[in-house]
């Protein structure tokens, strides 16, 4: 068994793994890009109308301005995909990188000096971790060494969340498509217009890949064959079509460095919980002020949406959307319809309900996200995992 040895290993080629090549190439890492480019996520489980959540200017490298900073558009993900890559060049990092090679299991071979804070010393100077990788699908292992380890593998992608049926009321017995965001992503434009064109679409979920879905699927539907698509919805979130709230950034309220006062945090101490405790009537206020915005500028009550919890709760835990710009106006023509259920199973002609209704569709399109614990347990091994 041949064993290259090198300091430092990085896995995934996305924007962390490329970030991590760029502060660590004094050492010459090695990154293991299981595809044949970079991106993550923006190449792999985007749409092409997929954009980003955040103005341009609040998601770039701090040393990497991007070229049309003053744009407060949202980018599309090839623009994202355009930067990352301009980045990499900038700095030299794609010379690091090894496409198509994925890794397949990582041993833990070291005798780390361990410490009272259970971690061990960072570079030890020799080799504590193996890594073993598959280059274009070969099923031949190649196996490094490295000192220190970097797992870049992110939390979406890869192994989908697929809900589990009843006893012969799983996708096997209806007649239509079956497929997850996963599958939907890996089609090219005229693919995914062929899937959804003049069909019955049921998508089940309701956060960004859901919405996007839904408005690719109503702009595919327009002609006088076209059918609307419905939404599943199980568990409501607040949903945003800008950052602009009666006239302020609504980020003002959550993420500046003066808002953090408003907010807890673990291991704070006794005089910043207090003060935490005091400002809660203003938190509280603030995510109220957000909520009769949300409520005023979007038809949310008239179609169901308006969820219970408060704005804050979404925010914080990063479940928000910001809503495409024609998501409510394809809902007002019939192109967009939504239903409430919590438990649902297939039929042969489509999908039923825990309320005994039932819908008919041509295909369905699990929204349902992706298991990220799971898809770090697969590599790294114990006890770390």
């Amino acid at each position: 068994m041949a064993v290259y040895s090198k300091k430092i290993g990085i896995i995934g080629g996305g924007i962390s793994g490329v970030a991590a090549a760029k502060q660590l190439s004094e050492h010459e890492p090695v990154v293991f890009e299981a595809t044949d480019s970079l991106g993550g996520v923006w190449k792999h489980c985007s749409y092409r109308s997929t954009k980003l959540q955040t103005p341009r200017c609040d998601y770039e490298f701090s040393d990497f301005p991007w070229e049309q900073r003053d744009n407060s558009s949202f980018p599309y993900s090839g623009e994202i995909l355009d930067y990352l890559y301009s980045y990499a060049e900038h700095f030299d990092v794609l010379k690091f990188v090894k496409f198509n090679t994925k890794v397949v299991e990582i041993r833990f071979v070291g005798d780390w000096e361990l410490k009272s804070d259970e971690y061990g010393i960072p570079l030890p100077g020799k080799p504590v971790w193996e890594v073993g990788v598959q280059t274009n699908k070969s099923q031949n292992i190649q196996w490094y060494a490295f000192e220190f380890l970097v797992i870049c593998t992110g939390k979406y992608g890869d192994i989908p969340v697929i809900p589990k049926f009843p006893q012969n009321k799983g996708p096997q017995v209806f007649q239509g498509q079956v497929l997850h965001t996963l599958d939907y992503c890996k089609l090219n434009q005229q693919e995914s217009t062929q899937l959804l064109k003049d069909k019955k679409v049921v998508i089940f979920g309701y956060k960004k890949s859901a919405i996007d879905l839904a408005v690719e699927c109503a702009e595919a539907n327009q002609g006088p064959q076209g059918k609307p698509c419905t939404m599943v919805v199980r568990t409501l979130h607040w949903t945003v079509p800008h950052y602009s709230v009666w006239g302020l950034p609504f980020y003002m309220f959550y993420s500046t460095r003066a808002s953090q006062f408003l907010h807890e945090r673990p291991n704070q101490g006794f005089l910043r919980s207090l003060l935490c405790h005091l400002m809660s009537p203003m938190r509280r206020a603030a995510s109220k002020i957000i909520e009769s915005y949300l409520t005023w500028k979007l038809p949310l009550e008239k179609y169901g949406l308006k969820p219970d919890h408060p704005f804050e709760e979404d925010y914080a835990s990063c479940q928000m959307a910001i809503l495409p710009e024609n998501f409510f106006s394809e809902a007002d023509k019939g192109n967009i319809s939504f239903k409430r259920a919590s438990k649902w199973w297939f039929w042969e002609g489509g999908v039923e309900f825990d309320d005994g209704t039932r819908l008919d569709a041509d295909v369905v399109v699990l929204a349902t996200g992706f298991d990220g614990k799971k898809k770090l347990k697969t590599i790294i091994p114990e006890p770390f995992s």
